[in-house]
């Protein structure tokens, strides 16, 4: 579980029922919404729920540092897990996967290709097929 929420309360986040309910709809393990997606969701718990305030919502999320904004190369999906992690995406139906490999990817990327820069952090996004669009063998 993310525990978005448990994270937003102890920030003191104000909790309106607005904001709630898009904590909760993006509260979860691999949890990849669209932005549209989560209104959908806000919306069939909170009929009364306005697209700004989702869009507003998510953007304060992503600004707090409690969301991540991940793009799958056909849509911003916002990612609940704010603790470092990778991804690995379906490349046919975009689903997306938090992971967590062994090792520290920044050991990866050997000096001469640093370019004289800082390296702090690596986003690393693994692609492939999924499991339900793999082809059958045979």
């Amino acid at each position: 579980m993310s525990d978005l929420l448990g994270r937003l309360r102890a920030r003191g986040w104000r909790m309106t029922a607005q904001r709630r309910v898009v904590a909760e709809v993006l509260d979860g393990d691999h949890i990849h919404l669209t932005a549209d997606e989560v209104l959908s969701r806000a919306t069939a718990r909170l009929p009364e729920i306005s697209r700004a305030t989702v869009y507003n919502a998510l953007g304060e999320l992503v600004s707090l540092g409690e969301v991540l904004e991940v793009v799958d190369g056909r849509a911003k999906r916002y990612d609940p897990n704010a603790r470092p992690h990778h991804h690995l995406t379906c490349s046919a139906c975009g689903t997306i996967r938090d992971v967590h490999p062994a090792g520290d990817p920044l050991d990866l990327l050997p000096a001469a290709e640093r370019h004289g820069f800082q390296v702090t952090t690596a986003e690393i996004t693994f692609r492939g097929l999924c499991p339900t669009c793999t082809p059958a063998p045979g």
